[in-house]
């Protein structure tokens, strides 16, 4: 599969994260997804209309499971509330990064998740998207972000764990008025596998 590759993934991830926002207003598409929080990927049937056409062309689970992992957890942040990740320009490190305040464990929370191993991702990712969730108003995610990293997360040179190390702590040195810049080094390089 030939993509285009942009500054947060690639033109097929983007497609992927518009028809999950296409599907946002869909209480009963947005249900069928969050049933796949708590489980592992690629195992509950009501996700497989909403994801699976987009993943036949992989030849594995390791490349399918993102998506699955991301449209549950898209569903889960939305369930209430509106706004699109198009509202985060940086990384769920960044994201996290605004709630080194608010709890003592936060930080702790946080390196747990970047020694995740890939099998272990999905629960951790529940824990800390649905801190982000509760912040009022919603601290959001960057789901198109999210997918990519989500689809580098095991790289050798561990960059996409770095990055997310940058944006956590580097938050702080960015006011509340002035949020990081996509040219602040908060999103993922392409890599390859």
């Amino acid at each position: 599969m030939t993509t285009k590759t942009t500054r947060a993934g690639t033109e097929f991830e983007q497609k992927f994260i518009n028809r999950l926002d296409e599907l946002r207003k869909n209480t009963g598409t947005m249900a069928a997804l969050r049933r796949g929080l708590g489980k592992p990927p690629g195992t509950v049937a009501d996700m497989h209309p909403y994801v699976l056409p987009w993943v036949s062309g992989f030849s594995n689970t390791r490349d399918e499971n993102p998506f699955y992992v991301v449209a549950a957890l898209f569903a889960f942040w939305h369930q209430g509330k509106e706004g699109t990740y198009r509202e985060a320009p940086w990384n769920l490190g960044a994201s996290l990064g605004r709630l080194r305040d608010d709890s003592d464990s936060i930080e702790k929370r946080f390196v747990a998740l970047l020694n995740s191993h890939e099998d272990d991702l999905p629960v951790r990712l529940r824990h800390a998207v649905g801190l982000l969730r509760s912040k009022t108003p919603a601290i959001p995610v960057n789901w198109l972000q999210l997918l990519s990293d989500l689809r580098g997360w095991g790289w050798e040179s561990r960059s996409v764990q770095r990055n997310w190390a940058r944006g956590f702590w580097k938050f702080d040195a960015v006011t509340e008025d002035e949020e990081p810049s996509p040219d602040d080094g908060l999103s993922s390089a392409d890599e390859t596998a």
